[in-house]
């Protein structure tokens, strides 16, 4: 029996490569290693049984209605699935997975490095030394803020913010957190919960965001949110990047209202507002959330997983988004 064939828009890492390679006919576009545009998606998805995405490939509404009828499952290497038209793929009767519950530590740990450089002015610390500018200790320099005592409030506690919990209770800090439903007691683990916007808001020192993206949550730190913050505040976002308005983030760190920023996502990757350049006291990342050996591997494995449960073997696959 021929091996299914799959379009892997991206390269991935060696391990998952090779075991992609063992068990499909794999097919890779020729180029340069970033999004495909959907004209390209569907001319090199023609006569594949799966298509091994990434976020950032087009792959909208009016693309999956195109896609060749050989298509079966659409498997993202992400656990986001907002770069994929689910109801389209649900009309045409494709199956899309995602890659939940393996990224959640990884992802965390880069929120927990851009608190801690934010608070610290580390970006502004080594952009100094890199400068040669750099003249000798001093009692003023660079002060920043302790992070023991202070409050931090997590938007979405799933499995990334509460990750981010327990690494900042070693920190010291006190776990304040907005989600959509109250989490049970032992979950908790004595944060508070709070069922508005603004009370949460305004018991932030820190503000770290994990919520996905879409229209219902475009601009949710907007001009009004970050008023509500405390001066001095920091803001850190590690989810998506049209949940930020950007002109009113760069407004405030410009005023002094918020002390820092640190941003991991963005609206328009790989683009970022202009304003975060010309930013003293933001710190900026390039999307590192999951970058790490362990759980690359890990979300490749679960691609394949899925993959193989409806290619290879006829089943249900086991992290279903649509």
């Amino acid at each position: 029996m021929p091996r299914p064939t799959l379009l892997q828009t991206r390269s991935l890492p060696p391990a998952v490569e090779a075991r992609a390679a063992r068990d499909y006919e794999v097919r890779r576009p020729e180029g340069p290693d970033r999004a495909l545009e959907p004209a390209a998606l569907l001319q090199a998805a023609e006569g594949c049984d799966g298509i091994l995405c990434a976020a950032g490939d087009g792959l909208d509404a009016a693309t999956i209605g195109a896609l060749p009828a050989s298509v079966r499952v659409i498997a993202t290497f992400s656990v986001g699935t907002d770069h994929i038209a689910l109801d389209a793929a649900r009309a045409r009767g494709i199956a899309v997975t995602n890659t939940p519950e393996v990224l959640s530590v990884a992802t965390a740990e880069i929120a927990m490095l851009l608190v801690l450089m934010c608070a610290r002015r580390a970006g502004e610390a080594e952009r100094l030394l890199r400068a040669r500018e750099w003249t000798g200790w001093a009692p003023t320099q660079l002060m920043g803020v302790t992070l023991e005592g202070k409050r931090l409030g997590i938007l979405g506690m799933g499995r990334i913010g509460q990750e981010l919990a327990r690494m900042a209770r070693g920190m010291g800090m006190r776990i304040h957190y907005r989600n959509r439903s109250r989490l049970p007691p032992e979950e908790e683990q004595g944060a508070t919960y709070h069922a508005e916007d603004s009370g949460f808001l305004a018991a932030c020192d820190v503000l770290s965001m994990h919520i996905p993206g879409g229209e219902a949550t475009r601009h949710w730190l907007d001009a009004a949110a970050i008023a509500t913050l405390p001066r001095g505040a920091i803001v850190v976002n590690t989810g998506r990047g049209t949940t930020v308005d950007d002109a009113a983030l760069c407004a405030a760190l410009a005023s002094g209202h918020l002390r820092a920023a640190g941003l991991d996502v963005f609206a328009g990757e790989p683009a970022i507002f202009e304003g975060y350049h010309r930013a003293p006291n933001v710190t900026l990342l390039p999307h590192l959330g999951s970058a790490t050996v362990e759980t690359r591997d890990a979300m490749g494995f679960r691609c394949l997983d899925n993959l193989d449960a409806l290619l290879l073997h006829g089943a249900e696959p086991p992290h279903r988004a649509a």
